[in-house]
């Protein structure tokens, strides 16, 4: 069985964090999402409400592969390792990004040469798309529907009403 990872804080799930989700679970007979804890980001919303949020969101995809919503703390590559992951998948919205997610990759690969790191380009509709930029126009009271699902722009209002 094929098993990828997509780790992220999902604080709160975007529409191009779906765009990966949606592109990654073909690859894969199963896609594990990785929920990260990550207390120094001080999220808007408990883990709890992103477990809830990016299982919700994820439906969508069941028809083509089994897709798993766990909460996930710790080295990243612990974790894949725990859920029998064979390779990470990454998004990259710009080459900032890229910098970081090298960097990553090398270490990563010290520490388990056997799973390997997939990166996605977000597609050009949602290169701007950043959960925190999403949360500071919901907090404005700005309009946020074009970033992120119905089921995520609900739990927005209620967090910033």
């Amino acid at each position: 069985m094929r098993v990828g990872l997509y780790p992220g804080t999902f604080d709160p799930i975007t529409l191009g964090h779906l765009d990966v989700v949606g592109r990654a679970i073909k690859l894969f007979d199963k896609l594990v999402i990785g929920v990260a804890i990550n207390r120094d980001k001080g999220p808007a919303f408990s883990l709890e409400e992103r477990v809830a949020m990016v299982v919700k969101d994820t439906e969508q995809f069941l028809q083509y592969g089994e897709i798993e919503v766990r909460p996930m703390e710790g080295l990243l590559i612990s974790f894949a390792e725990q859920v029998g992951a064979s390779c990470i998948v990454r998004g990259l919205r710009a080459v900032s990004d890229f910098e970081y997610e090298f960097q990553m990759v090398g270490m990563n690969q010290k520490l388990n040469p056997h799973i390997e790191t997939v990166f996605y380009m977000a597609d050009v509709q949602h290169q701007a798309i950043a959960s925190r930029l999403v949360k500071e126009i919901a907090r404005l009271g700005g309009d946020v529907t074009p970033f992120v699902s119905q089921n995520v722009v609900r739990a927005l209002k209620e967090k910033f009403k």
